[in-house]
């Protein structure tokens, strides 16, 4: 049976963690969706782990239309969410054409990444049928703004404003929040503060859902691996088993561990 929104939403009902995974191209699709995962993603973070840039910056539209379009051929059952680039929902009017070209491509739900300056174009395109997940925390795109990948929310002020924004976020229409790099006292906060299911990376094992990008999942990150990850691929004996340990280690909460986490 194909995961929906109303899927993610039982999971959170139930206390059921759910699993989310990135992939980009039709063979990852399949493989990842018919290892159990409930969510793939196809995250600008191809600009860095397919294409080389130091940043996601460089990703367009086009490519990531290509790719949800791709993925969306393999895959078998997932709900699809695909990011919307930099500077490609910088308007609602923006946002509306380019989340239309997403969903045309094969995608269930788009990404933005942002605050509160995101509740029109939030509500936009929610009322006209585009499900939104809303990116808080560690938001790639402002890497230039924020001075480098730095954990966010590690002051009480910055911890209450995120707070705020989720909350202001799910009352725009976002139906799925996400967390990057926060510390996991703060994700289990927001966790609570609202009905959208919660998705982390970085955050702790007290969010709704986790995500990996499969390139860090399976151990061929290049360059300094995050504290966040985890390499599943080291004790399995295919590729497929080391998806298949990681949706289960994410359904027991033994991932993430303490290590992988931060603190305020």
């Amino acid at each position: 049976m194909a995961v929906t929104i109303n899927t993610l939403r039982e999971y959170k009902q139930k206390g059921e963690a759910f699993s989310v995974l990135t992939s980009y191209d039709a063979t990852f699709a399949q493989i990842v969706s018919e290892a159990g995962v409930d969510v793939i993603l196809i995250g600008d973070s191809l600009g860095m782990v397919l294409q080389g840039h130091d940043s996601t910056l460089p990703v367009t539209m086009d490519q990531m239309v290509y790719h949800t379009s791709s993925v969306a051929t393999g895959n078998r059952g997932a709900l699809i969410m695909a990011d919307m680039p930099f500077m490609t929902y910088g308007t609602a009017e923006a946002a509306m054409e380019n989340a239309a070209e997403l969903m045309r491509a094969g995608a269930h739900m788009v990404k933005l990444e942002g605050t509160d300056w995101m509740k029109d174009t939030i509500h936009a395109l929610s009322e006209r049928g585009v499900p939104v997940c809303a990116h808080l925390g560690l938001t790639p795109q402002f890497v230039n703004k924020l001075g480098g990948y730095k954990v966010q929310g590690r002051s009480e002020k910055q911890a209450e404003l995120m707070i705020e924004h989720a909350c202001e976020l799910e009352a725009a229409g976002a139906d799925v929040i996400l967390l990057e790099c926060v510390p996991s006292a703060l994700a289990a906060r927001i966790t609570q503060a609202v009905d959208a299911p919660v998705i982390g990376i970085g955050a702790g094992a007290d969010t709704d859902g986790q995500v990996l990008v499969v390139h860090d999942m399976l151990g061929i990150t290049t360059g300094r691996k995050p504290r966040f990850v985890k390499n599943f691929l080291a004790e399995a004996d295919s590729v497929q088993g080391a998806i298949e340990a990681y949706v289960t280690a994410v359904r027991n909460r033994t991932f993430p561990s303490e290590e992988h986490t931060f603190k305020a």
